[in-house]
Order: structure tokens, then sequence, then C-alpha cells
């Protein structure tokens, strides 16, 4: 295959940053297969012509199931609110036709173990938009732990918080729609529990508080709605490895706009690794002379998986459109065999999702979860 037809489904704020990200994926790395823009569905048929025209696509549609079936479309790309993303994803999977959805995969764990189900019984390629995954500097914690250079991995302190809905007169939205799952536990925890299975592994046990802030939000016709999902949690966690730690998620987090952030302590040193300056890893490691002891920051730079394709100069920074160019470059990998697999696929993404059903059944019942009875019970 010569090339790779996407059919993009959204043309919001993920909805663009997928389409530059396939523009860009091509010109970056040296790929078998060159992603071709070719069909981008949306509400209706204006707005899809008006973002097909802005983003470079060949056609565009506001009839997303014909997008799914479209002959000339090669795979399935979803970008919209979260509650369609299952029904999407099925008919994706129907079609027999690769898919890459945005996370969280579905609302809650049975539904994502489902669709993992049905796509590994398809035989369909999928892959779920976990993107910070793919920053270079993640690779990098991660072959540090693998090593053994920090030791044993004792604690994991993680945090994902943003501050978009910290204003109680901001109004209701389709991230508050109870049937689309939780609220930022799933939003914005689900990055931070991707990102603690990748580094540290599974988490066995956990142990959460969740609640409500803005308990009612204004909607668009001037009327005022109940909020019904949670705008913070944190959790104490216990992984398979035996290390411990807590997971904390919060889109009310006044100041903050994009804290993604973990530090790994083991018995040999630590990492720490901030999104908002995701170019820098800080590591520390034991034994060094008394006048040497400390921190060191390391630059992100072209010794590093994947940064090389954006420039070759170490320090000049990869942003997060660069990291969905690295993602989307991994998809096209997947599917001509060239490489690892390294991106997320619907069984991952169930299994983060256990994390989070695991976090919400705890912060109802207050005792401690397991996530393996979780994901057992979810159909894993």
């Amino acid at each position: 295959m010569k090339r790779l037809n996407i059919g993009l489904i959204g043309s919001g704020f993920m909805g663009r940053s997928h389409a530059l990200a396939w523009r860009a994926t091509a010109a970056t790395f040296s790929l078998r297969t060159t992603p071709h823009l070719e069909l981008l569905a949306d509400i209706d048929e204006v707005t899809a012509r008006k973002a097909a025209l802005g983003f470079g696509f060949s056609r565009s549609t506001g009839d997303w199931p014909m997008l799914v079936e479209d002959p000339d479309v090669d795979l399935v790309d979803i970008t919209t609110p979260n509650i369609l993303h299952a029904p999407m994803c099925r008919a994706a999977i129907a079609a027999r036709k690769p898919v890459y959805c945005e996370k969280p995969l579905a609302p809650d764990a049975a539904t994502a173990f489902a669709l993992a189900r049905e796509a590994e019984a398809a035989g369909v390629p999928t892959f779920v938009g976990f993107n910070y995954l793919r920053n270079p500097m993640t690779e990098l914690a991660r072959d540090i732990v693998t090593s053994g250079e920090i030791g044993e991995v004792w604690n994991f302190r993680g945090i994902h918080a943003e501050d978009y809905m910290t204003d109680p007169e901001s109004p209701w939205t389709w991230r508050l729609d109870p049937k689309g799952g939780a609220g930022a536990v799933a939003d914005l925890g689900s990055h931070i529990i991707s990102l603690a299975r990748y580094v540290v592994g599974p988490i066995e046990r956990l142990s959460a508080d969740i609640d409500t802030i803005v308990r009612e939000r204004p909607t668009r016709d001037g009327r005022r709605r109940a909020v019904e999902v949670d705008d913070q949690a944190r959790a104490l966690v216990r992984f398979a490895s035996g290390a411990k730690g807590t997971i904390e998620a919060s889109w009310v987090a006044t100041g903050r706009k994009m804290y993604l952030a973990f530090e790994l302590t083991g018995s040999k040193g630590s990492i720490c690794l901030n999104m908002e300056r995701m170019n820098e890893l800080k590591l520390y490691v034991s034994g060094r002379p008394a006048t040497l002891d400390g921190w060191v920051e390391i630059p992100a730079g072209p010794a590093h998986k994947d940064y090389a394709g954006f420039i070759p100069a170490p320090a000049h920074q990869l942003g997060f459109n660069d990291i969905k160019t690295i993602e989307t470059a991994e998809i096209v990998r997947g599917l001509t065999g060239n490489g690892l697999k390294r991106m997320p696929d619907f069984r991952e993404a169930a299994e983060i999702q256990a994390v989070v059903d695991a976090m919400l059944m705890s912060g109802r019942n207050g005792n401690w979860v397991s996530v393996d009875d979780v994901a057992k019970a979810a159909g894993r």
C-alpha cells in the first residue's frame, strides 16, 4: 500500500490536531506508506466542508456512517465527543477497517473490553490516542527504569491538573454528560494512568476519593443543569510490581493549564517529568560525590527516539502537535509492519478504563478496590 487514505470524524480541537499530525507525518519521518487526507465527516455538511477545506481533505460529508463505509477510506480516525466513540468504533470494526480513536475509548470498562474483543475477533488493528506516551522524554523515563539505573521503583506520584472547568459559570458541555462516562478522572486521569502503567506497570489495588465541586452549570439556552460527574479525584495506588504511589486528576485546579507530571522514586535514584516542560527530564542518581550530588536536567535532543525527525539540534523543543505526529507515524509503522508496536490498542485502553472504573467504585464505597476484579467483572 503506497497511500493510507484517512477518514477523520470530528473537526474540533482534537480533529484539527489529528489533521495537522497526518499532514506532517510523511514530511517528518521516512515511512513505507504516505498518509492522505481523504474524507472528513462532521455534524453537518457545511461544518464538514469548511473544516475539510481548512485542513486539506479531498472530500467532506455530514454523514459519518458514509465515511466508515466509503471504499476509499483505509483508516477511520475518531475525534468526536466521548459518548460517540463506541458506536463509531463498532461501525469501523464491522467495516473491517483499522480504527484510531481518541481517549477515553468508552464510558466504562465493560464497553471498552467488549470493543477490544470485537476488534480482536475481526482482526482489525486498533489505536488509541494517549499521545503523551510518545513524548521522547517519556520513552527515556521508561528506558531508565527498565535499565535499572534508578534501582527498584518504590513510589510513583502522578497528577494531571487543568483549570478549564474552574469557573462555575462555564456552560454545561458534552464533557459533563454522564452517558459519556466519568468526568475529570476519565478525561484527564486516563492520561496519568496511562503514563503510570507505561513507566511502572499495572496498578493492582487502589483507594480513591472523588468529588464534584461545581454542582450545577448554566446551559446555552439559559437554564441550569446538574453536574453528575466528578471535578477532581485522587487515589492511593499499589502496583503489581510492589511500588506504591498516588494519582490525582482535576479540571478545577485554578491556575493550572496542562500540569501532567510524575515523579518516580527508586532505590538508586529518581525521575521527574512535567509535560508543561515536556522537553526536560530531571534525573537523580545516588552515589555521586557530595560536590556533584543533585538533580541533572536532560534536554530533549536528536539522540532521543523520534526527536531528530523534527530538528537536528538538541533543546530546540517539540510541542503537542509534534508528539501527535509521532503517534500517527507509529500507526503507519504498525500497519506496515515497520518497527515495534508502541501505540496503545483497544485492550490497553480498556485496562486503563478499568483503573478509572475502580477509582469511581472506591470513591463511592470508600474501600480499597482490586483493579483486576473490576477488569474481570467488565469482561476482560
